[in-house]
C-alpha cells in the first residue's frame, strides 16, 4: 500500500517564562485522534513510561478511545524502543553541524525526521534493531 504520513508539530523550548516545555495529556490526546482521523481505523499505540504516559489523565483519555489499543514497555528498555534509534540516527546526523539558534538546530531537527518518513527501509530497520519482530 501507499505510506502513510503524519503531520506533526515540533515543539522548541527557549527556556522562557511561561512556555510550554513539552507535551501534556491533551496535546498526546489530540496526536492520537489526528493519526485515528488520518489512517481511518483502530491504532496501536507502543509507550514507555515516561510520566504523562501513565498518569490517571492520560490513562483516563485512552480509556475513551475504543478505537485505540496500548502496550508499554517494561520500565527501562530502550533496546526494545524503535524510538530511540530515530534519535540516534538524528542526533548523528546533526553530529558535525554549528547551528547558531536553537530555532535553526529545531528546522535542522524537523527536515531530517521528515526525510526519515521517505524512507522506509530505515524505517523498518529501527523497528529490526529490537528484535521485537521475527
Amino acid at each position: 500500500g501507499r505510506p502513510t504520513r503524519l503531520i506533526f508539530r515540533m515543539l522548541v523550548h527557549h527556556g522562557r517564562k511561561g512556555e510550554r516545555k513539552g507535551f501534556r495529556e491533551k496535546d498526546f490526546a489530540a496526536l492520537m485522534d489526528a493519526a485515528h482521523q488520518q489512517l481511518g481505523g483502530p491504532l496501536v499505540l507502543v509507550w514507555d513510561n515516561y510520566t504523562h504516559h501513565v498518569d490517571a489523565a492520560m490513562r483516563e483519555l485512552i480509556e475513551g478511545r475504543s478505537w485505540l489499543t496500548v502496550f508499554r514497555f517494561p520500565s527501562y528498555t530502550p533496546d526494545l524502543n524503535p524510538a530511540e534509534g530515530v534519535w540516534a540516527h538524528l542526533k548523528n546526523s546533526l553530529g558535525n553541524l554549528a547551528p547558531c539558534s536553537l530555532d535553526e538546530l529545531a528546522a535542522l531537527a524537523r527536515t531530517r525526521l521528515k526525510r526519515m518518513q521517505y524512507q522506509p527501509g530505515l524505517l523498518d530497520g529501527f523497528i529490526a534493531e529490537t528484535g521485537i519482530i521475527p
